[in-house]
């Protein structure tokens, strides 16, 4: 049987990993879909933010993970635009 300090502190712990969940979770109010095209492929990616336009560009940036490489291509993916965005409240 655990001794109640051991038990106090996984309480402790599980309440403090709930709490993280709980604050990163409620902060995400929009979710958005974004679907880009750079050399020749396409790719769709989704992120939640806390408003539409950091959800956009939050899945804008790693829609344009796997078509760019290096940081030049990075740069020149980032500044097209989407192909297609949806966007909608939690």
């Amino acid at each position: 049987m655990a001794k109640p300090r051991t038990l106090g502190w996984l309480a402790l712990i599980v309440a403090f990993f709930a709490f993280l969940a709980w604050t990163t979770l409620s902060a995400q109010k929009v979710e958005c879909d974004v679907c880009v095209e750079f050399n020749g492929g396409n790719n769709c990616a989704k992120a939640s933010h806390e408003t539409e336009a950091e959800a956009t560009r939050a899945a804008h940036s790693t829609a344009c993970g796997p078509l760019a490489h290096g940081m030049n291509e990075t740069i020149a993916c980032d500044n097209r635009p989407a192909i297609s965005t949806r966007c909608r409240t939690k």
